[in-house]
């Protein structure tokens, strides 16, 4: 017996009050009627007391009253072991996977199975399987499904005993684990391997560029992470990359594969310098644009301008070096403005992030919230807004050799590459390989002591309303033996 409020046990110390009362409680003596005190010789005056115990059964009910009070108080429970029985836990693998999750660990399994264990899905709802009706089921077949294996642990410790031993077999696959890691305390043992299919290779992204030719980025997953790289389309077809028109469109294909085409981009990467007193400040960023579209093979135009109504709406990229406001034709028509922000200049011994590179001058104002570029104190010196369909980049610096060592960095056109490339190519759980390690995955707190043949108990039961019921029982009975024993005056 365990119970939630052990403090009421300190109320047991009222046990005293009835036994006070009972020893102070004195009966009047009996009066004793006589014809004549003449023949009655005076004797000595003696006095005498003697503590006794009267009622003894109306104060044992007095007693035990106060102490079931304390005991329901203190909410006891009720928790009962069965040491005939040898101790159940539970082994969970995927639905999804099952046939080679099992195959992976068939000793282990068998040999838990064979000690009692019972068997659930690992999915949601936990669903308890017959086993030997699930091993005769030859139909069952692997498939692929994006389970959160985080939630389910956590939604797990819920529905298991602390006590029962949990044997959960999965992949590690990174695309299984997603949000924080949770918190438990169940008794868990949870066995990882990675897929046999541990590697892919798909098509990112196919682009034409400046003299014509197909360009790909293909990506490629393993267990040790995810890789992107460019390749050009040979013209003699020895590329593992094929490529067709359909309705006018070129698409490209991986051989080999039933993967879906990809369209080639014929589009023209537009970019545009406008710039009123800082051409200094263009000249570097141009040639830095023009390295770095260069690097790609991406079809690009780089124009600089001296006035706004030049500029052609519908620009992908517009660089607005100067003071005075973006012009709102450009503004509302250009997919990436990136804009010199106006205000007090300090002058700054640090760094810009990343890259190292040396910063002396930058503006000081009220920053956004998606920090791009850095100094070494943590203030944001590019941040990205969004705004509707458009990106908008405020520079809190400028691409001038006397506000930072920037334009002479041989990382400068990196850095403009980055933000031209912006694509942050994201990986679909078909194509994605990695995987975690067994401490990254495992939930945090979790009990280490996973002991199979331990007896098991069941969960604790409230047994409070009984001795509620008790309780009422003994007070109606001292309350009936008080008044039965209530002393009567004689007359």
């Amino acid at each position: 017996m365990s119970f939630l409020s052990p403090i009421w046990f300190f109320a047991l110390a009222a046990l005293s009050i009835p036994i006070l009362i009972h020893l102070w409680n004195i009966r009047p003596g009996k009066t004793l009627k006589v014809g004549s005190i003449s023949l009655i010789t005076e004797a000595s005056k003696t006095t005498s007391r003697s503590l006794k115990l009267l009622d003894i059964l109306l104060l044992i009910l007095r007693c035990l009253l106060l102490a079931l009070l304390a005991f329901f108080l203190a909410g006891p429970l009720w928790s009962y072991f069965s040491p005939d029985k040898k101790a159940k836990g539970w082994v969970l693998i995927p639905k999804e996977n099952f046939n080679e999750s099992y195959q992976k660990f068939k000793p282990q399994v068998d040999s838990l199975m064979k000690a009692g264990y019972e068997f659930h899905y690992f999915n949601k709802g936990f669903a308890k399987q017959d086993w030997q009706k699930l091993l005769a089921d030859t139909g069952l077949k692997d498939t692929t499904v994006q389970s959160n294996y985080w939630a389910l642990v956590k939604a797990l410790d819920s529905k298991v005993r602390n006590s029962a031993g949990v044997y959960i077999i999965t992949p590690n696959s990174a695309i299984y684990f997603k949000g924080e890691k949770p918190q438990t305390n169940l008794n868990l043992s949870w066995k990882t391997y990675t897929p046999a299919d541990s590697t892919s290779r798909w098509i990112a992204a196919a682009w034409i560029s400046n003299n014509g030719e197909i360009k790909v980025t293909l990506g490629g997953s393993a267990p040790s992470g995810t890789m992107f790289a460019n390749e050009t389309m040979q013209a003699d077809g020895n590329s593992d990359v094929t490529v067709n028109v359909q309705n006018g469109q070129p698409k490209v294909s991986l051989k080999n594969t039933d993967q879906p085409s990809v369209a080639v981009d014929t589009a023209t990467l537009s970019i545009a310098i406008y710039t009123d007193k800082y051409a200094v400040d263009a000249s570097y960023l141009k040639a830095a644009l023009q390295a770095a579209t260069a690097f790609t093979g991406e079809k690009a135009s780089v124009k600089q301008y001296s006035s706004p109504g030049q500029i052609r709406a519908g620009q992908t990229w517009l660089f607005w070096l100067s003071d005075a406001p973006v012009d709102s034709r450009l503004l509302a028509s250009t997919a990436n403005v990136f804009r010199y922000e106006s205000g007090k200049i300090i002058d700054t011994h640090t760094i810009i992030s990343p890259g190292n590179i040396s910063l002396t001058k930058r503006v000081h104002a009220d920053p956004y919230a998606d920090a791009v570029w850095q100094d070494g104190f943590g203030k944001a010196l590019l941040n990205r807004e969004q705004r509707g369909a458009a990106n908008i980049y405020h520079f809190y610096t400028h691409f001038n050799p006397a506000w930072s060592d920037l334009v002479w960095n041989d990382n400068f056109p990196k850095q403009i590459l980055r933000l031209l490339n912006g694509k942050s190519y994201t990986v679909s759980a078909e194509y994605d390989r990695r995987v975690l390690s067994h401490t990254q995955l495992m939930p945090n707190n979790i009990v280490n002591s996973f002991t199979p043949s331990s007896i098991a108990a069941a969960n604790p039961k409230d047994i409070s309303p009984y001795f509620w019921l008790m309780l009422m029982a003994v007070f109606f009975a001292e309350r009936w033996l008080s008044h039965k024993t209530k002393p009567t005056t004689n007359g």
